[in-house]
């Protein structure tokens, strides 16, 4: 999608609303930066489509939309509401009588108890190792130091990456590697190779977001009842209810685009109930609206991601370095796949890691960004 729409955006003639999501999309950080996104204040502030009352703004989920502000400026419209955790059948759990741990330390057991089977405990998106670290990693940072420690890598504090809670978090997900519980040739498959060799019960567990099950809606096999689970605590049960959620699809309206009203109003209609109901029962996918999902049947996927996200409450969270700094986020992806594989140790990870979040912060050319909360 970027490679068509980049000529028309250096033409000054893009469309007047873009889903900017999935392969290919345009660099958000860049479009900020260039002005070439419109302020979205004005449908924010306008009257909901169904909702008397209230504005669009207040019918969305409180945070939903924090993903797309950059400076404090609502540039972007999140459509989908993103659940981060980890994934496995009921219906196995239900047959092998065994009961999803509280605990990192229970995973390993049961991960032992599992290969004991005969079954790989774990895959993941091989070629894709990013999905490690939104799937694992910074759950696992967050239970292990709180949310200051993530607002501070995001904030490219000097030295951020080095803060012990980081170390400890890679070590326990290494340990998935160390022990043997990642299913042989994981680092080769793709994300939907991967996710079907998970679906063919070859493997245990799977880190993803909540739109796997829409993903991979033609292979799963029936009665499989996929549910999404939080990463467990990382020391002990107190952190258990937290998982990571964020906003995804991310739709702008270019500033130069010929009907920016139109863009905004196509927006505002979009993000109705009816649409939401829609989504929920045909995407498997969570629009953050409110009453978005009344009165529907949800899949054993949404209805579990759902469960999870609002147990965990105020202990939600997010982080941001990954969308704001590209070169960050591709040094994290490569280095987190030499980990998983046992190419290089949690230490060699952090040292790469910190390097190239050291080389951001110092670079002009990059715009910087900075959250509270």
């Amino acid at each position: 999608m970027g490679e068509q729409l980049r000529p028309r955006f250096i033409g000054g003639n893009p469309p007047d609303v873009i889903d900017n999501s999935g392969a290919g999309n345009l660099d958000r950080a860049a479009l900020v930066a260039e002005g070439q996104l419109l302020d979205l204040a004005p449908l924010f502030n306008a009257p909901s489509l169904d909702t008397p009352g209230k504005t669009f703004g207040e019918t969305l989920f409180p945070g939903s939309q924090n993903d797309g502000k950059w400076g404090g400026v609502q540039y972007e419209l999140m459509m989908a509401y993103t659940v981060a955790g980890i994934w496995h059948s009921q219906t196995l759990f239900e047959e092998k009588g065994w009961e999803y741990p509280k605990t990192w330390a229970g995973m390993l057991d049961l991960c032992e108890t599992i290969k004991s089977d005969g079954i790989a405990p774990w895959t993941y998106q091989g070629r894709y190792p990013q999905y490690m670290n939104f799937g694992v990693l910074m759950p696992l940072v967050y239970k292990n130091g709180g949310i200051q420690v993530i607002i501070d890598i995001d904030n490219l504090v000097d030295g951020a990456w080095e803060n012990p809670a980081v170390l400890t978090s890679l070590q326990q997900m290494q340990e998935l590697y160390n022990r043997g519980y990642i299913m042989e040739g994981t680092e080769g498959l793709t994300h939907t190779e991967s996710q079907a060799e998970w679906l063919q019960g070859k493997a245990v567990f799977i880190p993803c977001g909540t739109w796997l099950e829409n993903e991979m809606r033609d292979m799963t096999p029936d009665n499989f009842n996929m549910v999404v689970k939080p990463v467990p605590g990382a020391q002990d049960e107190s952190t258990y209810a937290s998982v990571m959620a964020w906003s995804g699809e991310n739709f702008i309206v270019p500033s130069q685009a010929v009907n920016t009203i139109g863009g905004m109003e196509f927006l505002r209609c979009l993000m109705s109930k009816e649409n939401a109901k829609w989504f929920a029962q045909n995407v498997s996918a969570i629009m953050p609206v409110f009453g978005g999902t009344e009165g529907i049947e949800l899949s054993s996927a949404l209805a579990s991601a759902i469960a999870i996200a609002e147990a965990s409450g105020e202990a939600t969270f997010n982080d941001n370095w990954d969308s704001w700094y590209t070169p960050l986020s591709e040094e994290a992806r490569d280095r987190t796949g030499d980990l998983m594989t046992g190419r290089i140790t949690p230490e060699q990870w952090i040292e790469a890691v910190q390097a190239k979040a050291d080389e951001v912060k110092a670079d002009p050319a990059i715009p910087k960004y900075e959250r509270s909360a």
